[in-house]
């Protein structure tokens, strides 16, 4: 007998709004408590599938179903024959006999049993891609290896292999595979050169909780932004964000659209006045042509946005709360230099310029386009 609380004793409306409560980025204590269960079974039944939600499994067409079993069991108790039932069922007699035979014959088949049986017999997990392709994983893996993340070797493999269909894999195969260990086709260790550092992928609308975020006024919306930012064919439009390190450090970075050109901007505390004028005075520092837009996300550091926008001529545009890939340029960025500056380097010994030669090092990948 299954112990209260364990995750199996779910049923499947409660395994469907486990996955629909995680995917919204409902932390596990909170799906827990929403779903009356332990929070270590929770959190168990996510890893065991690396954070990414089963695909639902169907029935084919040509499947007998569970009415169907049930009309061979009454047939078989009332002493029919199977060429009788299978007649009255519509199927060739050789499937009903299987049937039956499979599942205990004319005096044990039960319908429920056999309906369980047939659903799990025909669990057939397909060899992961990485599993069986040895040259492709190896690319793979050496790649990572270089802190390369899984989109960018995606791409770099259709250019590199473009006749070669082999040796191509797509970045989410990549991710279910390195989060879904039972697939043993790439080392655990490799999770560790991931930008993020999870150890399972999370949901898209993952909380900031507990941030005083979403309340600047006045804010004007990403969606008011002209369109020659959205299509990058003007130079001009940044993307930007704070970075944190030890010690009350802070670092700006300024991502834009067009050229993918980065800066790092030192800024002497993150409240919005100190954010706000290192900001502007690296900004004006740059040409008229280079000084259009700038979009960030709804932290408080920008709530002078409009002190901002006076010094510098520079209209600014908030992505929606919680939505921080709207402004994806800048994520992919921020991602890539905290490989070279984690959270606990203390940014106040770096230099600006070797910050910035750091963040542009030709150890580094291209960035991916987003």
């Amino acid at each position: 007998m299954a112990r209260p609380g364990r995750p199996r004793g779910l049923s499947a409306a409660g395994k469907k709004e486990l996955w629909e409560r995680w995917r919204a980025g409902e932390s596990v204590s909170d799906i827990a408590r929403a779903l009356n269960k332990p929070a270590g079974s929770i959190h168990g039944m996510i890893e065991a599938t690396g954070g990414f939600s089963p695909p639902q499994r169907r029935r084919r067409g040509c499947a007998l179903t569970l009415v169907e079993r049930e009309e061979i069991s009454r047939g078989l108790a009332t002493g029919e024959s199977l060429r009788a039932i299978a007649d009255r069922l519509g199927r060739p007699a050789s499937t009903v006999c299987r049937e039956v035979n499979r599942n205990g014959g004319r005096k044990n088949y039960r319908a429920t049993s056999a309906d369980e049986k047939a659903w799990f017999r025909a669990r057939r997990p397909k060899r992961c891609l990485l599993a069986m392709n040895e040259r492709l994983r190896d690319v793979v893996a050496r790649k990572l290896k270089e802190d390369w993340s899984p989109e960018q070797i995606s791409g770099w493999l259709r250019k590199e292999y473009p006749e070669d269909e082999a040796m191509r894999v797509s970045h989410e195969t990549i991710y279910r595979t390195l989060f879904v260990q039972a697939r043993g086709a790439l080392k655990r260790e490799l999770l560790a050169h991931l930008r993020s550092g999870r150890m399972m992928r999370k949901g898209r609308h993952a909380s900031t909780k507990g941030q005083p975020r979403g309340q600047i006024k006045e804010a004007v919306s990403i969606r008011e932004r002209p369109p020659e930012a959205e299509d990058r064919a003007v130079p001009g439009h940044w993307e930007g964000d704070l970075l944190s390190g030890s010690r009350n450090t802070h670092i700006a970075t300024l991502v834009e659209r067009s050229s993918r050109f980065v800066m790092l901007v030192r800024v002497t505390g993150k409240d919005t006045e100190s954010v706000v004028a290192a900001l502007s005075e690296q900004i004006r520092r740059l040409p008229k042509t280079m000084m259009a837009t700038l979009t960030w996300d709804r932290g408080p550091e920008m709530a002078a946005h409009q002190q901002f926008t006076v010094a510098t001529d520079v209209a600014v545009y908030f992505c929606d709360p919680k939505s921080p890939w709207q402004r994806g340029t800048s994520e992919n960025t921020n991602r890539l230099i905290r490989q070279y500056l984690p959270r606990r380097t203390d940014l106040s010994v770096c230099t600006i310029k070797q910050t910035s030669t750091r963040s542009r090092s030709s150890s580094i990948p291209d960035l991916a386009r987003l």
